[in-house]
């Protein structure tokens, strides 16, 4: 049986994470408050979000929801706010709220290119600004932001995600400068094709999986709690002088 590792610095610790009622931050919710933090999480997906709040608070665990749609940028910095206020000022950030919908590049006009940018990009920036000065104070806190191996791969028929998620590299090397006299740490967890209900049920088939499978140095599925398990030890104090870094889970599939 395989064990996983526990924490102790993260118990109690204030999180935020966003786009948290599915997927990788479906993962990364459970993980957290599976570690005793004290999570606040944000998404469109009301119904998914609440209820997911709900099981974990009857099993004792200390998380909340607020429905919110990131790219509505004072009403998300209102809820990490709203999250301060009662779990304390925010000492782990995960910005891993995207949408990841196919668009051909000839047909995508400047208002997809601006809505495509905000949800896959501009929230992370103005929660970064919106967590730094609580993070600062404490003496310091961790930002994970989410990448993507799609641009690495050239992954067709994504053109604005992909422009958005190598962007994700420079902001998190431009903010672990910026932030790192404070003691908060920056950096990216890039996935690779993680199983989600999403992918499987929109992208990938038995034989894209059977592809992918072959791509990847290790021959394994990858799941959202892969995601989780890294996102954890980036937000211990067990990665304490680790910042301006990119991970990739793909199992050996892109080169970086």
């Amino acid at each position: 049986m395989t064990a996983f590792a526990t924490y102790p610095s993260l118990k109690d610790r204030p999180v935020v994470i966003s786009g948290g009622a599915s997927g990788i931050g479906e993962a990364m919710v459970r993980a957290f408050a599976g570690q005793g933090a004290r999570v606040g999480f944000v998404d469109i997906a009301t119904e998914a979000g609440e209820a997911l709040a709900a099981e974990l608070a009857e099993a004792g665990h200390t998380v909340h929801f607020t429905g919110c749609d990131v790219t509505d940028i004072p009403a998300y910095q209102a809820a990490i706010a709203g999250f301060a206020q009662r779990h304390g000022d925010a000492l782990v950030l995960i910005n891993n709220a995207a949408h990841d919908q196919r668009h051909q590049w000839n047909e995508v006009t400047p208002e997809d290119w601006d809505q495509r940018m905000a949800v896959n990009l501009k929230h992370a920036f103005f929660a970064i600004q919106a967590v730094a000065p609580g993070m600062a104070k404490a003496g310091g806190g961790s930002i994970i932001n989410y990448g993507s191996i799609s641009w690495m791969l050239m992954t067709p028929s994504l053109p604005i995600y992909e422009t958005a998620k190598a962007a994700i590299h420079g902001l998190t090397r431009s903010m672990a400068r910026e932030l790192g006299q404070s003691g908060t740490r920056v950096n990216s967890l890039v996935p690779g094709a993680v199983m989600t209900k999403r992918q499987l049920e929109l992208w990938i088939s038995a034989a894209d999986l059977a592809d992918i499978k072959q791509q990847q140095a290790i021959p394994q599925a990858l799941t959202p709690e892969d995601c989780a398990r890294m996102a954890l030890f980036l937000a211990a104090d067990d990665s304490a002088m680790v910042t301006g870094q990119h991970f990739l889970i793909d199992a050996g599939w892109a080169n970086a």
